[in-house]
């Protein structure tokens, strides 16, 4: 909300550099935290950086290239879903496991001298961690953002970049008959499909041990290629957004989505559905977040503001959903409620997305 407003008063180069630049700072100093109040603080600031960058990354990309930006939107989110699924898998390669392995072997007598050791630093609000690993692990990811925010800088100090104009003055902006009401069937559209999408992300492992009965490799695996499906499916949206209309991908996405999980409801307890409609699910759901952008923006101009509304909507759905399905999943262990979940969801935005349609068309029809 924030970064929205800001973004209508400040150069988006220049925003969106500090926030990289606070992101990379957090990075720095979250291993150091020892005391957790400390730990709380620098994850509300490094979150709300990151906030910000969502939010002026899609803003950037539409005020750039407007409603002729469909494959750079496309090329933009497919970078957060391809740093999501190569990051931990670099950063576990490059500096290894914690070695919880000793924690479990050592002696009673080495717990106790740890205790104490830890009651003497406790006083202490930074300090070095234990596990260099750690350490490095954020500092390597810390240093690659640190990098992105310096080549932001430079776009600021270039003197195109200092003097260029607002889209809205530039371009001519437009504004569909009924601007308010988009918006906010878009907030809806976002909260459930992103709610939906983190939902199935973050449970589906639990769902493949508990209620399939799949082993522990078997389940990770079914969560890698969720999210390999999706980062990989992102990739090739970059080319289909240069000859398919955005609302084309929307529908084809819904469609995908409605499909695989019905037949994921339909037979629950099979393996070799949960792999094959997995994958399906994964691919059908990368394309439509920066579609959607790319889609509204045909019809609407988005300002700073509009954009960082409906990018709310995306983060409460990420946020309250997977908690109450959680909880009902908790309550209710012989239900797949997190298929019924995804189901309802991609039967909601598949009805909502015509709704909006004839809603942004109406004022072009004469």
């Amino acid at each position: 909300m924030i970064g929205g407003v800001l973004l209508d008063y400040m150069n988006p180069f220049l925003l969106l550099g500090v926030s990289m630049l606070i992101t990379a700072v957090g990075l720095y100093l979250i291993p150091f935290c020892k005391k957790a109040f400390l730990l709380i603080i620098m994850m509300a600031v490094f979150g709300a950086s990151i906030g910000v960058v969502d939010t002026g990354g899609n803003v950037l990309i539409l005020d750039l290239w407007g409603d002729k930006g469909a494959p750079h939107m496309q090329a933009l989110h497919f970078s957060f879903s391809l740093g999501a699924f190569l990051a931990p898998l670099l950063a576990k390669l490059a500096w290894g496991t914690t070695a919880s392995a000793q924690n479990h072997t050592e002696s009673q007598s080495d717990r106790s001298a740890l205790n104490q050791s830890f009651e003497a630093t406790s006083d202490s609000v930074f300090a070095v961690p234990d596990d260099k690993n750690l350490l490095w692990t954020y500092a390597s990811i810390g240093t690659y953002v640190l990098v992105v925010s310096v080549f932001l800088f430079g776009l600021f100090c270039k003197k195109h970049s200092r003097q260029k104009k607002p889209r809205a003055s530039t371009e001519g902006a437009r504004r569909a008959k009924y601007h308010r009401a988009l918006l906010c069937l878009l907030f809806l559209f976002f909260f459930f499909y992103v709610g939906a999408e983190i939902t199935y992300g973050s449970y589906i492992f639990s769902f493949a041990t508990i209620h399939v009965g799949m082993e522990e490799s078997e389940a990770a695996g079914l969560n890698s290629i969720f999210w390999g499906t999706f980062a990989a499916c992102r990739g090739l949206a970059i080319f289909f957004a240069t000859f398919l209309q955005p609302g084309t991908m929307i529908v084809l996405c819904n469609i995908g989505s409605l499909v695989s999980c019905f037949f994921l409801v339909l037979f629950d307890k099979s393996p070799l559905c949960l792999w094959i409609e997995t994958s399906v699910y994964g691919a059908s759901m990368a394309a439509t977040f920066p579609s959607g952008i790319s889609w509204i923006e045909q019809y609407t101009t988005l300002t700073g503001k509009s954009t960082a509304f409906f990018v709310i909507g995306s983060a409460l759905g990420e946020m309250a959903i997977p908690a109450v399905i959680g909880i009902l999943q908790g309550h209710y262990p012989d239900l797949p409620v997190v298929l019924y979940t995804c189901l309802g969801s991609a039967i909601f935005t598949a009805v909502l997305f015509p709704v909006m349609y004839k809603l942004a068309t109406l004022s072009l029809q004469r």
